[in-house]
C-alpha cells in the first residue's frame, strides 16, 4: 500500500503556507465577528472551519483504525458524505456548532493552534509516523492517507476561497501540487452528479453553460 499512499504527504504540506497566511491577515480579525459568504457562518467560523482540516490531521493521522477502507476513496467519499445530499444549511450534517465555538476564543487562539497543529502534521508526515490508513468515525469508514489528504487539500483550497471572498481580498494561489489533483477531483465529482455534457458545456460555451456544483 505504501507505493502512493504517500504521494500526498508533501502537497498538503504545501497547501498549509497559503491558507496560513490567509488566516494570518489583518482582514480576518478585523471582520472576525462578520457574516461569511457562506449561509449562517460568521468569518470566525469559517476561519475556524479552515483550519480545523490541520487539526484533523494532527489528530486523525497517527491513530491505527480498525473502520473498513472506503472503496474509490475521495470520490466515494463524497459522493456518501451525508453533508452533500443535504438541501439547507439547517440540516443536521450541517451543524456548525464547533467551528462557532471555536470562534469565540477569537484569531489569537486559532493562530496558536493552527501553528501547533501544522507543526506535528509536519513531523508526522516527514518521519514516517502516519497510518496508511485513516479512520474517520464521524463517517464509519476509513480512507487510505492518500484519499485523506486529498480531502483534506479540497477542503482548504475551497475555503480559502470562501473566506477570501468574504473578506474581500484575492484567493490565494496555492502550488500545482496542491490545486491539479484537486481541481481533478472537484472535475470529477461535477460529471458524477452532472454529467459530462453539463460540465463541458459549462466550461466551454458561455450560450450553454448551466448552474452546476460538485456538491
Amino acid at each position: 500500500m505504501t507505493d502512493t499512499v504517500n504521494r500526498y504527504d508533501s502537497a498538503f504540506l504545501e497547501a498549509l503556507g497559503p491558507a496560513t497566511a490567509l488566516l494570518s491577515d489583518p482582514a480576518c480579525a478585523e471582520r472576525w465577528h462578520s457574516p461569511s459568504k457562506l449561509p449562517k457562518m460568521s468569518v470566525g467560523a469559517l476561519a475556524c472551519h479552515l483550519s480545523r482540516q490541520v487539526t484533523l490531521a494532527n489528530k486523525l493521522l497517527p491513530q491505527p483504525t480498525d473502520l473498513t477502507a472506503l472503496e474509490g476513496g475521495a470520490d466515494e467519499h463524497y459522493a456518501r458524505a451525508a453533508w452533500v445530499t443535504s438541501t439547507s444549511p439547517d440540516d443536521p450534517e450541517n451543524e456548525r456548532t464547533t467551528d462557532d465555538q471555536l470562534a469565540l476564543a477569537g484569531v489569537h487562539k486559532l493562530l496558536e493552534r493552527l501553528e501547533q497543529d501544522a507543526a506535528v502534521v509536519r513531523e508526522i508526515l516527514t518521519t514516517g509516523s502516519a497510518t496508511d490508513l485513516v479512520g474517520l468515525p464521524w463517517q464509519g469508514w476509513s480512507l487510505r492517507r492518500d484519499a485523506f489528504l486529498l480531502t483534506r487539500m479540497l477542503e482548504i483550497v475551497v475555503h480559502s476561497d470562501d473566506l477570501a471572498v468574504s473578506l474581500g481580498l484575492d484567493t490565494p494561489q496555492f502550488p500545482e501540487a496542491v490545486f491539479t489533483p484537486v481541481s481533478e477531483l472537484i472535475l470529477r465529482l461535477a460529471v458524477r452528479r452532472h454529467g459530462q455534457s453539463s460540465v463541458i458545456s459549462t466550461l466551454t460555451r458561455r450560450e450553454r453553460r448551466r448552474e452546476i456544483s460538485a456538491f
